[in-house]
């Protein structure tokens, strides 16, 4: 068996480094990089579920399934993601494929809710 075949020691030191003089490590092992990951995915989780729910609300204010997927609104997302991709020096690859496939589960979710949803009686006769 070769060593290709196991999972890293999680407490062992780096097996490789950048060639980025610039670059600046951040933890001293695997396990200190995952339990960072894990504490970052709690918060992003908890964001996901409160932009959920704006979503949700969102459909409130859309007459049909066009409005809900609202085309122009998805790419105006995207432009501004990548935008603050550059700026935080996030992946823009990685925030792109991200964001498609969330806009993606929320039109989905935003699609399920609309139809489970009735008109707003206006009080007008027409």
């Amino acid at each position: 068996m070769t060593q290709n075949n196991k999972e890293p020691d999680p407490h062992g030191g780096p097996l490789r480094r950048f060639n980025d003089p610039a670059y600046v490590p951040l933890c001293r092992n695997l396990a200190e990089v995952r339990e960072n990951i894990d504490a970052l995915d709690q918060k992003i989780v908890a964001l996901l579920a409160e932009r959920g729910r704006y979503v949700k609300d969102a459909a409130r204010f859309k007459r049909d399934a066009f409005q809900v997927s609202a085309p122009a609104r998805q790419q105006q997302v995207i432009d501004k993601v990548l935008a603050l991709a550059e700026r935080h020096g996030a992946y823009p690859e990685v925030v792109e494929a991200c964001y498609r496939a969330l806009i993606a589960g929320f039109i989905a979710r935003e699609q399920t809710d609309f139809t489970q949803m009735s008109d707003v009686e206006t009080g007008d006769p027409t």
